[in-house]
């Protein structure tokens, strides 16, 4: 009978230990970060074919997305897809796509973080030389990859309510695994919803 209860006690402090330990995991996988891989080419060479990452889900409760983070967020054509972008304009910003540069604000964007070669073609939403101003609660983010990447010059601006969260750590594979870095220098704005 002591056999049968020591083993009853293992079991119990087993399913015990494995039901704390699935809690912290959703709760983390809910609330703060969630792990992503890369599927296909559109952010390269930022990040390539399957490597993962972590989305940070925290930190656009306490400021607003800023020009340069790369986001993962549901797909506006198929929310049933997540799909990684980099934000390229802000609520207020203009944004135009002009012979194969995009401008900002009437500024070409500075996009030293791509390589020289590339260049940013129009869309089915943002045509050659107009300029689209983004509205509250929303933003534009293309791929990196601008010839292999549908992004808002296709269908038109991310609802921030899409938004799963910045990326903000690449851990696979581990070679190049660290911290994902924003290239464009921004003071922390708080977050306004309307």
């Amino acid at each position: 009978m002591s056999f049968f209860r020591k083993l009853v006690h293992i079991v119990y402090e087993f399913v015990e230990a494995f039901v704390i330990s699935a809690s912290v995991f959703v709760v983390i996988y809910l609330f703060l970060m969630q792990p992503h891989q890369v599927k296909g080419s559109s952010m390269f060479p930022t990040f390539k074919d399957k490597e993962y990452l972590l989305t940070d889900k925290v930190t656009y409760r306490t400021r607003a997305p800023r020009d340069g983070d790369v986001i993962v967020f549901k797909a506006p054509i198929n929310e049933d897809f997540d799909f990684i972008k980099r934000i390229i304009a802000t609520p207020g910003q203009t944004v135009m796509v002009k012979e194969g540069k995009v401008y900002v604000d009437g500024q070409m964007l500075d996009e030293f973080y791509l390589p020289k070669e590339y260049t940013t073609a129009p869309g089915q939403f943002l045509h050659d030389g107009e300029e689209y101003t983004v509205q509250p609660n929303e933003l534009m983010a293309f791929g990196d990859n601008r010839d292999h990447s549908s992004d808002s010059r296709d269908w038109g601006p991310v609802p921030y309510r899409n938004i799963v969260g910045k990326v903000f750590f690449r851990y696979w594979p581990s070679n190049v695994a660290g911290l994902v870095m924003n290239p464009v220098k921004a003071e922390d704005e708080p977050l306004t919803i309307e």
